[in-house]
């Protein structure tokens, strides 16, 4: 952009910058897209399969919800919705905290986990086709190492 106003004190990108910019908008949009393609068969969308992850990788399978929607960076509302539709399809259940009465927990269902075993392997091969089988190791290696102080940074400001 070209334009300036009075006191403007933007640094516009260069046209370098822009490009990689657009070309990362564009990867991260197409990639999930994919993998939300590839999760279709088994009437999942990323978000379920998210859901799923920390589930399965939690103790006893099952989290806060508040835990739950911080690390999948939902609203308490928009996940108690997905909760909701994942329920209906017996992935996961939810069950009331002990210790607090106003908290729940969700928890993977027998169902979930076996839909869990049957997509990750299916999931793993999609994310290897679109995106880490089409970079060099080296390549690999430097776009992590690129990525790691932006991942830092937007971490941090979400605990500010």
């Amino acid at each position: 952009m070209e334009t300036e106003t009075a006191g403007d004190t933007t640094t516009w990108l260069n046209e370098d910058e822009q490009r990689a910019w657009r070309l990362h908008l564009d990867v991260s949009r197409l990639l999930m897209y994919q993998l939300e393609r590839d999760l279709q068969p088994f009437g999942l969308t990323n978000n379920d399969y998210e859901i799923l992850v920390n589930l399965s990788e939690a103790a006893d399978r099952r989290m806060r919800m508040s835990d739950l929607a911080k690390c999948t960076l939902q609203s308490k509302s928009r996940l108690s919705h997905q909760i909701t539709r994942m329920e209906s399809a017996g992935l996961v259940r939810r069950v009331d905290c002990e210790s607090d009465r106003r908290g729940l927990y969700a928890v993977l269902t027998d169902e979930g986990w076996a839909t869990m075993r049957q997509v990750a392997p299916r999931h793993v091969a999609s994310v290897r086709e679109h995106f880490i089988d089409l970079l060099a190791p080296g390549a690999l290696a430097a776009y992590r190492e690129a990525l790691q102080p932006v991942a830092d940074q937007l971490r941090a400001a979400r605990l500010r």
